[in-house]
C-alpha cells in the first residue's frame, strides 16, 4: 500500500507529529549533558558511568541505524514508527524513575534502540506523504530543521528543567509529547511499504554491534579495570575478531546490510572519516566542557546551557549554508575550511583555566560549531554525489553511522584520557594542600575516578582548597583531550585535501533525487 495523500492540512498534521518524534530523539542527544553533574551527585556516578549515560544511548542508536530501514520495509513503516515512538516514551519514563545508575543506563539503551528506528522510518514516511518534488523538499527541510533545533535547544532547555525541577525532568518532558503523538498519529498514518523489500541481516547486525560495543567498552572501562587486564584486552581482541567476521560475512551476502563495495570509492571513505572525526571532537568537547563549567567553574545548569548556545546555534545556522555551498562550489574546500575552524576552536579551548569567563572561550565554541557544520554537510553532499541514485539511501545510512560511532568514541576516549590524567596528577596536586596523610589518601581515592561531587564527603574546611588543587589537573586533562581532537579533525581535512582533489564534487541532480526519493528514503540508514 502507499501513503494516502489526503488533504494539505492532514499532511501538515502528519508532518508535525512525525517531527515531534524526531525532536524528542535529537533532544535527548544533548539535553542530558547539562544534567550529568546532578546525576553524578544524586546517583553517585563516576566519570566512567557518566560516559555510559551518553554512550548507552549513542551506541545503540549508531549500531542499529543501518538495519532500521530494512525492518520498516518488512514490518511496515507505520507500525514500526509507532512502536518506536511508544517505546521511546516509555523508556524516557523509566529513565526518570531510575533510582540507580544501572537502571538509568538500561533505560538509556532502550531509548537509543527506539530512536534508531524513528529517525530513518520517519524520513521515509515524510517522503512518501509528499509526492511533489517541491513539497517533498520543503517537508524534508522542516524535518531536518527540527532536528537541528532540538540539538540547539537541548542544553538550554535541559538547564532550565534541571535547575527548577531536578534531572529527572529532562526525561519527563518526553511523556506529554510522546503520549499526544502516539494518540494522534494512528489516525493520520496508513501502512506504507516499498514495492521491493530487502531481507534482514541479523548476523551482520549482531557482529557490527559486537565490534563497536566491545571497542567502546574497552575504551571506557580501561582506566577502572587496567589497560592490561583480561577483560580489557579481551574486549579489544573481541572487537577486532567481530569486525573481521562482519567484513567476511558481508562479502558473502547477496543483499548485505552494508554494501562494502561502496568503500571502493575514495569519496565514500573520505566522507566517512570526516564525519567520524568531526563528531568525535564535538562530543568529546561537549562532554568535558559540561563537567568543567559546572564542577570547576561552579556554573548552574541554566548558565551552562546558555553558554552552549555559542556552540549549538552556529551548528544549526551553518548546516544550511554549508550544504548550499558544497552543492555550488564542491565539497573539498568547505571540508578543509571546516576542519581548520574546528581544530582552531578545539585548540583555543586549551587556553581555558579554572575560572575562565565566557569571554575567554565563547568564540572558540563558535569556531567549533561552524567548523563541524562546514565539514559534516559537505562530506554528506560529496558522498551522495558519488554513488548511483539507487544507493543514495544506503550511502546516507553509512554517513549517519560514521557520525554516531564518532560521537560514541569521542565520549569514550575523552573520559579515558581525563581519568588517566587525574590518576597521574592528583597525588602531587593534593600534596600541596595542608591536611593529614590519611585524609589526603582518602581524597585521592574519592576523586581519582573523576567524581568531583565527592568533595562534599571531605571535611568542610578542606573542600574549597581541594577543589582549587584539583581544578588545574582536571583542566590539564581537558587540554589533552582537546589537542587530540584537534589533531584528528585536521587529519580529516588533510584526507579531503588529498583525495577529493580533481573534478568538482557533483551533488545529486534535483530531478533524479525527487523522482526516486521514495526508494532512497525507504533505504535510509540501512
Amino acid at each position: 500500500m502507499t501513503e494516502s495523500t489526503g488533504s494539505g492540512s492532514r499532511k501538515g498534521l502528519l508532518l508535525a507529529f512525525l517531527c515531534f518524534g524526531v525532536f524528542m530523539v535529537y533532544l535527548d542527544a544533548t539535553i542530558v549533558n547539562v544534567a550529568l553533574p546532578n546525576i553524578q551527585q544524586d546517583l553517585g556516578a563516576d566519570i566512567t558511568q557518566l560516559q555510559w549515560i551518553i554512550d548507552a544511548y549513542t551506541l545503540t542508536f549508531a549500531c542499529l541505524l543501518l538495519t532500521s530501514g530494512t525492518l520498516g520495509d518488512i514490518l511496515g513503516r507505520r507500525r514500526l514508527f509507532l512502536g518506536g515512538l511508544a517505546g521511546f516514551t516509555l523508556a524516557s519514563v523509566a529513565c526518570a524513575l531510575s533510582g540507580s545508575i544501572g537502571l538509568l543506563l538500561a533505560a538509556r539503551a532502550v531509548q537509543g534502540v527506539c530512536g534508531s528506528i524513528m529517525i530513518p522510518v520517519s524520513l521515509a514516511l515524510v517522503s512518501a506523504a509528499h509526492t511533489e518534488p517541491a513539497a517533498r523538499a520543503r517537508a524534508i527541510g522542516i524535518w531536518a530543521g527540527l532536528g537541528g533545533l532540538a540539538l540547539s535547544a537541548g542544553p538550554v532547555l535541559g538547564g532550565l528543567l534541571v535547575d527548577r525541577f531536578g534531572w529527572q525532568s529532562i526525561f519527563w518532558v518526553n511523556l506529554p509529547i510522546g503520549a499526544v503523538a502516539v494518540a494522534v498519529l494512528p489516525r493520520l498514518l496508513t501502512e506504507n511499504r516499498p514495492a521491493r523489500s530487502r531481507r534482514p541481516d541479523p548476523v551482520g547486525q549482531l557482529l557490527f554491534i559486537a565490534a563497536v560495543a566491545a571497542l567502546a567498552y574497552g575504551l571506557i572501562e580501561g582506566n577502572n579495570r587496567g589497560w592490561g587486564s583480561g577483560p580489557i584486552v579481551g574486549s579489544f581482541a573481541g572487537s577486532a575478531a567481530a569486525l573481521l567476521a562482519f567484513v567476511l560475512w558481508e562479502l558473502r551476502r547477496p543483499d548485505p546490510m552494508l554494501p562494502l563495495g561502496l568503500f571502493r570509492s575514495p569519496v565514500v571513505v573520505v566522507a566517512g572519516v570526516v564525519n567520524f572525526l568531526s563528531l568525535f571532537g564535538l562530543f568529546a568537547a561537549i562532554f568535558l566542557l559540561t563537567l568543567y563549567l559546572q564542577s570547576i567553574n561552579g556554573l548552574s545548569t541554566v548558565g551552562t546551557g546558555v553558554r552552549f548556545l555559542a556552540l549549538t546555534v552556529p551548528i544549526m545556522v551553518a548546516s544550511f549554508a554549508a550544504s548550499v555551498l558544497a552543492a555550488r562550489a564542491g565539497s573539498r574546500w568547505p571540508i578543509v575550511a571546516g576542519s581548520v575552524l574546528s581544530a582552531a576552536g578545539l585548540l583555543a579551548l586549551t587556553r581555558t583555566e579554572p575560572g575562565t569567563g565566557f569571554g575567554g572561550y565563547w568564540w572558540a565554541l563558535v569556531l567549533l560549531g561552524a567548523g563541524v557544520s562546514l565539514t559534516g554537510a559537505p562530506a554528506t553532499v560529496a558522498l551522495l554525489g558519488s554513488v548511483p541514485p539507487e544507493q543514495a539511501g544506503t550511502a546516507s545510512g553509512v554517513s549517519n553511522t560514521f557520525r554516531q560511532v564518532g560521537a560514541v568514541f569521542g565520549v569514550a576516549l575523552a573520559g579515558a584520557l581525563l581519568v588517566r590524567r587525574l590518576g597521574d596528577g592528583l597525588p602531587g596536586a593534593l600534596a600541596a594542600v595542608p591536611m593529614p596523610d590519611a585524609v589526603r589518601s582518602r581524597a585521592v581515592a574519592l576523586l581519582g575516578d573523576g567524581d568531583l561531587s565527592r568533595i562534599r564527603l571531605l571535611p568542610a574546611g578542606l573542600r574549597r582548597p581541594v577543589l582549587q588543587a584539583v581544578g588545574p589537573v582536571y583542566v590539564d586533562g581537558l587540554h589533552l583531550v582537546m589537542t587530540v581532537a584537534a589533531v584528528g579533525t585536521l587529519a580529516g581535512g588533510v584526507c579531503a585535501l588529498l583525495f577529493l582533489r580533481g573534478a568538482r564534487d557533483r551533488a545529486p541532480a534535483p530531478a533524479a533525487g525527487a523522482a526516486g526519493a521514495d526508494r532512497p528514503a525507504a533505504e535510509a540508514a540501512r
